[in-house]
């Protein structure tokens, strides 16, 4: 199986990697049109700012390649936000995978949420296998609104959405990398789409 990581520079690229590894998988490193189109998968991580990045991507032509793949594509924090329709962040506009708004968290909570929280009525094919309720490693100021799309809910302040999925493209606003053994099973069910 080929598997590529989309390089850009918003990447948690090397601790993705890590966690691949410990599952016995490799993947290519690559910002190659044609090496991101012929991958049986494709991770898009991130981590960073909306609109540095989107710019990052629209002016390497990424943005359009990313949203039209065919085959499964997982977005990881920042990457799952930038698949979203608008981030508030920087006044962004985003791919418009996901019919949603990403949105800044506000009122007395601390911003940014950094820890570990419940992923909850988690229905998509990612999370086969997983206790109900499992605690996966979050880090993020801004988050995905409810949306058709919610694949799993998390509440921190709000209820949002921690998980989105729309035909092959998945989403966690989580770093799966960095959630253990929730995180490692999250990344094989998405290996065996």
């Amino acid at each position: 199986m080929k598997l590529v990581i989309v390089k850009y520079n918003a990447g948690n690229i090397q601790s993705v990697l890590y966690a691949l590894e410990r599952i016995g998988m490799e993947a290519v490193v690559t910002d190659d049109h044609r090496q991101i189109m012929s991958a049986d998968k494709v991770i898009f991580p991130g981590v960073g700012e909306a609109s540095t990045a989107m710019g990052y991507l629209q002016e390497r032509g990424l943005d359009n390649i990313i949203k039209n793949l065919e085959q499964p594509v997982l977005g990881i924090c920042l990457g799952m936000q930038l698949l979203c329709r608008y981030s508030e962040e920087n006044d962004t506009t985003c791919m418009g995978v996901f019919d949603t708004t990403v949105k800044k968290f506000t009122g007395q909570l601390k911003i940014p949420q950094i820890g570990w929280n419940n992923v909850e009525e988690a229905k998509a094919p990612l999370f086969t296998g997983l206790a109900a309720n499992s605690y996966c490693y979050f880090v993020h100021s801004y988050y995905a609104e409810l949306c058709n799309q919610t694949a799993a809910v998390t509440e921190y302040g709000v209820r949002f959405s921690s998980a989105l999925q729309k035909n092959n493209f998945y989403g966690v606003q989580f770093h799966p990398e960095k959630s253990a053994k929730a995180g490692e099973q999250i990344l094989t069910n998405f290996l065996n789409l």
